[in-house]
């Protein structure tokens, strides 16, 4: 393992690469306590890179930084596979290459040198890792809600309103319907989406389509 952090008990380090295939104790606890601890630090991280930057936009940053397959690309570069203990089945079936298993054995260890070393040595191994991943981000674009929101706001039009219009189909493939009502010309627009989130953001592009077009026209 190419972890920049040298144990002073390294049965912390052993516990965080156990994973719950093993039986008990495993990393789980460790591993809760990580995905805290990395939240926290690569939003400050952020907060001081990009000091112009507004929360939707810090958010969608850190997204692209803190998520499974991310995490599992930065213990892959800290070689944490090889370390892994796993149980016979996920031995057979490739554990050590998976990325929720990876993701969650690197933010276990985090805990780990937090629990080991406090919270600077935990600091300092988050921003050897990460700042120059998140200095190499592309800015995010922003996503439709929050552009259609920033629209109306820039022309004095009030908000957006989102209305949920019908849920429908079995509960591991369910679809929202939800419209998007802008008041100021009257109009409704219609999306849909398997979370009501996911039907906001289509009802609003399909809002922005509308007004781009008649602002061409």
């Amino acid at each position: 393992m190419r972890l920049d952090y040298a144990f002073r008990d390294p049965q912390l380090a052993t516990l965080a690469l156990t994973h719950r295939s093993v039986g008990r104790p495993n990393n789980e606890r460790l591993e809760f306590l990580g995905d805290a601890l990395l939240n926290m630090l690569v939003a400050e991280l952020l907060f001081e890179l990009h000091p112009r930057a507004d929360e939707g936009e810090l958010s969608r940053l850190r997204a692209q930084l803190v998520n499974g397959i991310a995490l599992a690309d930065v213990a892959r570069a800290l070689e944490i596979g090889g370390g892994l203990r796993l149980g016979s089945g996920e031995l057979k079936s490739g554990g050590f290459r998976r990325d929720s298993i990876l993701a969650d054995a690197f933010e276990a260890l985090l805990a780990a040198v937090y629990l080991d070393g406090g919270f600077d040595a935990c600091r300092d191994v988050v921003r050897g890792l990460f700042t120059a991943r998140a200095a190499a981000l592309p800015r995010p674009e922003k996503d439709p809600k929050t552009r259609l929101q920033e629209l109306l706001q820039a022309r004095g039009q009030p908000l957006p309103r989102y209305e949920l219009s019908a849920a429908h189909g079995e509960e591991h493939a369910r679809v929202f319907a939800v419209t998007c009502v802008i008041e100021a010309p009257p109009a409704r627009f219609a999306g849909s989406g398997s979370s009501r989130r996911a039907a906001e953001q289509d009802a609003a592009q399909m809002a922005l389509a509308a007004l781009a077009a008649q602002d061409a026209a």
